[in-house]
């Protein structure tokens, strides 16, 4: 049955990939009117986070994030498919890199880097970033329960030969291409909200006291890498903006935590900023209520 989906929606995708950038923009407003008017595609969950993270916002303003974030998210959803058939210039040209001479020095410092992502702006395109660095940037992802479309998201966000590792492969391949002398920098979304059995540690993110997911942490500091937080801006619809901002350039000589909680403060300002690019469809905060568990540490 998942063979037969597959087969089905993909050629679909692979036209709605080759539309031109008008056509298809247009596209994702029919879109959107679907999803948002007909469907209401988890407009509960969303008008949730959104009330529960700006109470200070009237609920005139609140359907205003709501509605402008379903335009950005299908948006969103299309360009990933746009990368299907989206040129290597037309990739660059439309996730520009505005510091990238900066990151340059970074990747001639001939230590490994964690970049910590946000589900915000454009993510799905951060593999752009390979095609104008120096070392490898080698994207880290969640498989998909459908074996056959975890292998078109694979081939999607591996375009151009970007190298992508699943998430619970990380740490071993991270320390494997070190052993062997491989500098890489490595991109990690770290705002999801880990099992409870995981909730080691507990923070405040958006004013809510919530577990923290420590991957990137962890590795920072046992690794001593360099810690990079990618800023993405949204110019306009297909144009993004993306800023590399340093964390830390020895890891593993700050206090414990310090890496995430930076992370965490620099995606609240982006996301106070302009909260309608931030992914409010996910449950971020379903574990707010939850009573924490013995021995996880709460700051």
């Amino acid at each position: 049955m998942q063979l037969l989906i597959y087969r089905i929606v993909y050629p679909i995708l692979w036209l709605v990939s080759k539309l031109p950038w008008k056509l298809f923009y247009a596209f994702s407003t029919l879109i959107f009117i679907l999803v948002y008017y007909i469907v209401r595609y988890r407009r509960k969950t969303v008008t949730s986070n959104l009330k529960l993270v700006f109470p200070e916002k009237t609920r005139s303003e609140i359907n205003t994030i709501r509605r402008d974030f379903y335009k950005h998210m299908c948006d969103m959803f299309l360009e990933m498919i746009k990368s299907l058939s989206i040129s290597r210039e037309d990739l660059i040209k439309r996730y520009k890199v505005i510091n990238l001479d900066e990151f340059h020095e970074f990747e001639k410092k001939n230590k490994t880097i964690i970049t910590l992502m946000g589900h915000y702006g454009s993510f799905e395109w951060s593999n752009a970033i390979d095609l104008v660095s120096i070392n490898p940037c080698v994207g880290i992802y969640k498989q998909i329960a459908n074996k056959h479309f975890d292998k078109l998201a694979h081939r999607i966000r591996g375009r151009f030969d970007s190298r992508l590792i699943p998430s619970h492969k990380v740490a071993r391949q991270i320390i494997k291409d070190k052993q062997e002398g491989n500098v890489c920098a490595y991109g990690m979304i770290s705002d999801q909200s880990p099992k409870l059995s995981n909730a080691k540690y507990w923070t405040d993110f958006m004013g809510i006291k919530v577990p923290i997911f420590l991957g990137g942490e962890f590795l920072a500091q046992r690794l001593d890498t360099i810690v990079l937080y990618l800023q993405v801006k949204k110019v306009s619809r297909g144009h993004y903006e993306v800023k590399f901002i340093p964390i830390s350039e020895k890891s593993k000589e700050e206090e414990k935590f310090y890496c995430i909680k930076k992370y965490l403060q620099l995606l609240e300002a982006q996301i106070r900023e302009e909260p309608q690019y931030y992914l409010w469809t996910h449950k971020r905060w379903k574990h707010r209520n939850a009573t924490i568990p013995k021995g996880a540490i709460v700051d």
